[in-house]
């Protein structure tokens, strides 16, 4: 089915990257894109000395909530000159503190646009709400670079297929795209010598079915990381989306890969789709 409900996190700064990438998806799909601004609260020191001025709590909310307010308006600028169907919502958490509040508007939506860690302009809890959202919402989650993109369409989408129930959700997920693409590459990455058969065939077959142009590429023995091997890949070969599945046990996060998490989002140069 078509994406018909989007939800993008509102950077604090920046160009909006992943706000402009929803709003084009939404265009694009006639779906409806609801822009969230967080606006992070203060945290009191439990071991103060004394207690916080009241004056002092007051002021830091309402800056917290005004920063909140003009990224709301900025969205909502944006979506007028996209003309995309949207709304605006602010969302109060405490900084350091639980994610339910920004969880909630999450879970009831097709897919959650969310911009990568920027290290020029960080934001709070911007890793830990990207981690949060893909393994506690239920909700795929697309991942836009901080420097944005040229094109809003995916043409070439590279698929990364180990065989594992987190990597079918995301394949799922992203077939609205998938099914646009002019091209789709199933990579299979193996760090022992290839089984028998073809690796990536079943996965490639269903795709076709829905009449795509797939290929299959399987890199046996890479020399290096299993995340430079995917990054490059992309870098070597135009692709500008890369779908994959994500899974984490306790406070580890990783791809379907290993452990390449944080090394592919913080190094990512396109957008990338995830499930878990």
């Amino acid at each position: 089915m078509p994406f018909k409900d989007i939800l993008t996190v509102v950077d604090l700064a920046g160009s909006q990257a992943a706000a402009k990438y929803a709003l084009e998806l939404g265009r694009h799909f006639d779906a409806h894109v609801t822009g969230l601004a967080i606006a992070f609260e203060p945290v009191v020191p439990a071991f103060a000395a004394a207690p916080m001025p009241v004056d002092y709590l007051e002021a830091a909310h309402e800056q917290a909530v005004n920063a909140a307010k003009d990224c709301q308006k900025q969205f909502d600028e944006l979506a007028r000159l996209a003309g995309t169907k949207s709304e605006s919502r602010i969302a109060e958490i405490l900084t350091g503190g639980p994610l339910a509040g920004v969880m909630q508007h999450c879970r009831p939506t097709d897919l959650v646009v969310i911009g990568q860690v920027n290290p020029d302009s960080p934001e709070p809890m911007r890793e830990l709400l990207i981690e949060t959202v893909l393994f506690e919402s239920g909700v795929p989650v697309l991942l836009i670079p901080y420097i944005g993109v040229k094109d809003y369409q995916p043409k070439h989408v590279l698929v990364g297929w180990d065989g594992s129930s987190t990597a079918t959700k995301a394949i799922h997920a992203a077939l609205p795209i998938l099914e646009r693409a002019d091209k789709v590459t199933v990579l299979v990455i193996q760090k022992n010598e290839p089984s028998d058969g073809q690796p990536g065939a079943d996965i490639a077959t269903y795709l076709a079915r829905h009449n795509m142009d797939v290929t299959i590429d399987v890199v046996t023995n890479p020399q290096t990381a299993i995340a430079d091997t995917v990054l490059n890949y992309v870098s070597d070969n135009g692709n500008d989306l890369v779908v994959m599945g994500g899974y984490g046990h306790s406070r580890m996060r990783e791809f379907l890969f290993g452990g390449a998490t944080r090394e592919i989002l913080s190094s990512m140069t396109v957008p990338v789709l995830m499930a878990h």
